[in-house]
């Protein structure tokens, strides 16, 4: 017997590309109809809300532009060790999160007895745990480190039914499993995940990582298991129903988690909370979006997902390329996300108004460099694939900014301007 579950995020690498040619150039790609494709790498995470998103192969467009990126995408960014541990609560830990390409940030865990090490992207739109498994056939899985359940003295099987995860690039299958999850310090006992039989796509074939996982609601967990997160909480593993990103916005300045409780090193100014509106994903309710005191997108009120893994904002097809043209008359290469940054000096920053509150966002965040010459602008389309009305992703441009609590024992966020 077979069991469907459909994971409700969504996981790929985009690059820039030629619509009208198929051949591959490093990775595959994901975009969306009228939706436009920046230069280089990076993830688009977020709900899929059980509607299918098309997938479309692309080659690379600018070569040059592509030759400018490597270097840095491909950076090892940040300084990464198995974990960072604070001596001041032993139910608190702080991980160092590895920072891919810029599109994902990946921690260590280790599984079984003794332990095995896997890297897995934290994911905040899906609640699952995964990693690859000795048992996998596909051939990206000899790529990944693979979980050998005969090497753990604390495997235990669970019911032998085939689970299905689908991301937007694909999906693995595989089997329930639970053994001992340790995320530094932290250990959870009898913890289920799934077991990788088989990898398809792309995107997860070529990702420099192990596994995903979910730090979202129980609700969008595969039915009849419990996320790490509650394990943790429940178990009475972690002082409070709490965790925490900083991701860091300089090279030298290790991207953290922290799980368990709230390292206020890593903020300027009081914590400002906002309830959350659906105990499923992160999401909330945002007043409008505007710029130099002009509302352009939002005006009435809609939602928004804060999506740790999501590399930019998204937003519906049509209000993105509005706000393209606003901020960019002038395309480089009738490429309206293209904008030459010699004229990024004096762009305003971008405000997200939400709960009443102003959460602005400069331009060394929503403008990325790609060259000398080249820049990039961090807004793009799609999410009306998602919702009918109005939605937002709130990704890493929004969260480099903002140290982001996301606290489940009072299903409220709370963010603060990061140091």
């Amino acid at each position: 017997m077979q069991t469907q579950v459909f994971d409700t995020s969504l996981h790929g690498i985009l690059i820039k590309g030629d619509t009208h040619k198929k051949a591959w150039k490093i990775h595959s790609a994901i975009t969306m109809p009228d939706t436009t494709v920046v230069p280089g790498y990076w993830l688009f995470l977020f709900p899929m809300l059980g509607k299918r998103i098309p997938m479309t192969k692309m080659k690379t467009l600018q070569e040059v532009v592509l030759e400018e990126i490597k270097p840095k995408y491909f950076l090892e960014e940040q300084s990464f060790s198995l974990s960072q541990e604070t001596a001041l609560d032993r139910k608190f830990s702080s991980q160092p999160l590895k920072n891919v390409m810029d599109m994902a940030y990946v921690i260590n865990i280790t599984i079984g007895t003794p332990p095995q090490k896997f890297r897995v992207i934290v994911d905040t739109s899906s609640s699952d745990l995964w990693v690859s498994s000795i048992y996998c056939q596909s051939p990206s899985c000899s790529k990944h480190l693979r979980y050998n359940p005969k090497a753990s003295s604390s495997f235990h099987s669970s019911e032998r039914k085939h689970i299905n995860l689908r991301y937007g690039c694909g999906k693995i299958t595989g089997v329930l499993a639970t053994d001992t999850v340790r995320i530094g310090q932290l250990t959870a006992k009898s913890q289920t995940f799934v077991l990788s039989m088989n990898q398809l796509s792309g995107a997860l074939e070529h990702a420099p990582y192990d596994g995903i996982m979910g730090l979202a609601y129980p609700s969008l967990a595969i039915h009849g298991t419990t996320p790490i997160f509650d394990s943790l909480n429940k178990n009475g593993i972690i002082s409070d129903p709490v965790f925490a990103f900083f991701i860091s916005s300089w090279p030298q300045k290790s991207s953290l988690l922290m799980l368990g409780g709230v390292d206020h090193a890593y903020h300027k100014g009081a914590l400002k909370w906002v309830p959350v509106t659906q105990a499923r994903f992160w999401q909330i309710t945002m007043d409008r979006i505007s710029m130099n005191k002009k509302v352009f997108a939002c005006s009435g009120g809609c939602q928004a997902i804060l999506d740790v893994g999501s590399s930019f904002l998204f937003g519906p097809s049509d209000i993105v390329r509005s706000i393209q043209r606003s901020i960019n008359p002038s395309p480089i290469q009738n490429e309206q996300r293209l904008i030459s940054c010699d004229r990024t000096m004096t762009l305003p920053p971008v405000i997200f108004t939400i709960n009443g509150m102003d959460f602005p966002v400069s331009r060394k965040y929503y403008i990325q460099k790609v060259s000398k010459d080249i820049c990039f602008i961090a807004f793009t389309g799609g999410t009306e694939y998602i919702s009918s009305s109005e939605t937002w992703v709130l990704g890493n441009i929004f969260l480099r900014a903002y140290f982001t609590v996301f606290d489940r024992g009072n299903y409220r966020i709370g963010l603060a301007p990061s140091v």
